[in-house]
C-alpha cells in the first residue's frame, strides 16, 4: 500500500499523483471516513473529454495487480482532532486487507531542521522494526539517510532524543502506531518549504523509485513520469474554457 501524508507542500500527494498517472492505475474504490474535509471534483487523471467528468472525492483507492500495488490518494485536509481516529481506521483496514507493507510519502518543514539534518541530502527514511529486518540492508546499499532524532529539550539537554517531524501531519502518529502494532511501514520524506512543490514531488517519487523500481530508471528518470491533466490548473493557471 502506497499513500501520502497530508503534509507541508502537499509533496506526498503530488508524488502519488505522478505514480497513479504514470502507471495508469485503475480506481477500484473509495476510502470512506469522516476524518477528512468532504470534497468532490472532476477526474484529476482525465485523458479525454469522455472521462473528464467522472467524479473524484477526498480519499480514493487505485490498484495495479501486475505490480502488487495499491495506492490510497488523499485530497483534502484532516478535520481537527481527527488524526487518531483516521490512523486507527486506516491500520485496521491495512490488517483486514492483509497488505504486506505500507509506504508513506511525506514531507517536513525545511526551516525546522537541526544542524545534523542540514547536512547532505534533504531526503530521509524511517522503517518500523518489522520492516527493518527485511529491507534495512537495502537502504544501506542505496546510501539512504535515516531520519535523525532530535533533542527533546534543545539548548538544555542533548541526551534525550525524540522523533520530530514538523509539518508532517499524520506521519509521526501513523509510524509510531505501526511500530506498536507490528505493521511493516516505511516513511519516505523530503524537507521542503511551501510554494511550488512540483519539483519536490519529482525528487520524492524518484527517491521512491530507487527502491521499488516502479518505472525503469534512466539518465533522467523525472522525464519518465507522466504529469496528470489536473496539474494544468495548479498555482494560478487560468480556468479551462469549457467551464465558462
Amino acid at each position: 500500500l502506497l499513500q501520502p501524508a497530508v503534509s507541508v507542500g502537499n509533496v506526498g500527494q503530488l508524488a502519488i499523483d505522478l505514480v497513479i498517472s504514470t502507471l495508469d492505475m485503475t480506481k477500484v474504490g473509495y476510502f470512506y471516513t469522516d476524518c477528512l474535509v468532504p470534497m468532490v471534483g472532476n477526474n484529476p487523471y482525465a485523458t479525454a473529454e469522455e472521462n473528464s467528468m467522472e467524479l473524484s472525492i477526498n480519499a480514493e483507492v487505485y490498484s495495479l495487480p501486475s505490480k502488487k500495488l495499491v495506492v490510497l490518494q488523499i485530497r483534502s485536509p484532516f478535520i481537527k482532532n481527527k488524526y487518531r481516529p483516521f490512523c486507527e481506521t486506516l491500520l485496521s483496514w491495512v490488517k483486514s486487507s492483509k497488505c504486506a507493507r505500507v509506504v508513506l510519502l511525506s514531507s517536513s518543514h525545511a526551516y525546522q531542521r537541526d544542524d545534523e539534518q542540514l547536512l547532505g541530502t534533504p531526503l530521509r527514511y524511517l522503517l518500523t522494526p518489522d520492516l527493518e529486518t527485511e529491507v534495512g540492508g537495502r537502504m544501506k546499499e542505496l546510501n539512504w539517510k535515516e531520519m535523525e532524532k532530535v533533542a527533546a529539550y534543545p539548548g538544555i539537554s542533548n541526551t534525550d532524543k525524540v522523533l520530530h517531524i514538523p509539518g508532517g501531519g499524520i506521519t509521526k502518529l501513523l509510524f509510531t502506531e505501526s511500530c506498536s502494532e507490528g505493521i511493516q511501514m516505511a516513511v519516505l520524506l523530503k524537507f521542503c518549504s511551501e510554494g511550488d512543490n512540483i519539483p519536490d514531488a519529482f525528487v520524492l517519487v524518484n527517491y521512491l523509485n530507487e527502491w521499488l523500481q516502479l518505472i525503469k530508471s534512466e539518465v533522467n528518470p523525472s522525464s519518465q513520469w507522466k504529469v496528470p491533466s489536473s496539474w494544468r490548473l495548479l498555482f494560478g493557471n487560468g480556468l479551462p474554457p469549457a467551464l465558462f
